[in-house]
């Protein structure tokens, strides 16, 4: 799988979802501007000694990833209200997972580019604004990946 972060802001998130990469063996795309310093002490702490076991790869846009990607890749945009939630589509293994910013989401131009696309995480209590970005990546890989029978490791 390949996971696909737009624009992150918080180091711990990131780190998180390269350690979260580095378990699964998933591709991790980093699009820029990101709101830290790829040496930033917290993103290092968060994603402890496993930077080195990811494949990953940094962007300094979405026009320069998109124009990198297989023809035909499949793109799922994860983001509030989206009209199917994410345990209703079928994933394939070079499907790219697309994450938004932690306080903004994915841009609504990229929602509206890639609309058939577009899937949501069910939230129950309409107080509750968001969930953590790298619970978000987990719940979704995860699913992902048990719909593939986790390439055969179980």
């Amino acid at each position: 799988m390949k996971v696909v972060l737009v624009e992150p802001e918080i180091p711990p998130n990131t780190g998180n979802v390269a350690r979260l990469c580095a378990a699964t063996r998933s591709q991790l795309h980093l699009i820029e501007p990101f709101g830290f310093k790829l040496d930033d002490k917290a993103l290092k702490r968060a994603g402890m000694d496993y930077w080195q076991h990811v494949q990953w790869y940094r962007w300094k846009d979405w026009p320069t990833f998109f124009g990198r990607i297989e023809p035909g890749a499949r793109l799922w945009l994860v983001e509030s209200n989206g009209p199917r939630h994410y345990a209703e589509v079928s994933y394939g293994p070079d499907d790219y997972l697309v994450f938004g910013r932690e306080t903004a989401g994915l841009p609504r131009q990229l929602i509206d580019e890639y609309a058939e696309g577009w899937i949501r995480i069910p939230m129950f209590n309409s107080r509750a604004r968001s969930l953590n970005l790298s619970n978000c990546v987990a719940l979704v890989l995860y699913e992902s990946l048990r719909q593939q029978r986790f390439g055969g490791e179980i």
